[in-house]
């Protein structure tokens, strides 16, 4: 479990950086542009891969259960994912009303997967990675509100592009039911 922390707190901890604008700023001039973006994204990539090795280290060594999660909140984690591949796919430039109204459409996503993931995931390993997910992804939105970026534009009607944000967005979801037993290791419907 030490592992899997660790990633969190790497890979949360470098994107959190970009929340602290003076820290952000001092290290890009210090670094210079493209060596800070680099050692941004081998901070992160590490994070992440730490993530991944230790969670399956955790499941493999056997979960930790605390709570049971009744059944219907696997039914209501399958319908909240739609929505968080909807929120992805909305991170596309195109403008569309789904964009506009999610404004950050990829903290979105965050938030909803891992709460989504929360109602399912009644084990302490899942509940600290979900739960350290969905708190960092609150407190993102919180200081992208503060420094003024309001995100995307909220626009009157549906456009194009919202069709193809549902069209792109429905096909992840499915494409993710799919292979979930192979990627994740846990079969999100029984078949």
């Amino acid at each position: 479990m030490l592992i899997l922390i660790c990633g969190i707190v790497l890979f949360l901890g470098v994107h959190t950086l970009t929340t602290l604008r003076n820290t952000r700023a001092r290290l890009i001039t210090e670094f210079g542009a493209n060596q800070y973006k680099a050692m941004y994204a081998i901070l992160a990539l590490a994070g992440f891969a730490l993530i991944v090795w230790g969670f399956s280290r955790y499941r493999a060594d056997g979960l930790i259960v605390v709570w049971q999660p009744p059944v219907w909140t696997r039914h209501l984690t399958i319908t909240l994912m739609w929505f968080a591949f909807i929120a992805l796919a909305a991170m596309s430039r195109t403008p569309s009303r789904i964009r506009g109204w999610l404004r950050h459409p990829m903290l979105a996503a965050i938030k909803i997967w891992a709460l989504a993931h929360l109602l399912v995931n009644g084990d302490l390993g899942g509940m600290i990675l979900f739960a350290s997910f969905l708190a960092w992804a609150i407190y993102d939105r919180i200081a992208v509100k503060r420094r003024g970026d309001f995100g995307a534009e909220r626009l009157l009607g549906f456009t194009r592009g919202d069709a193809k944000i549902l069209l792109a967005g429905t096909i992840a979801y499915v494409a993710m039911i799919i292979l979930h037993p192979w990627l994740i290791g846990v079969a999100v419907v029984n078949m």
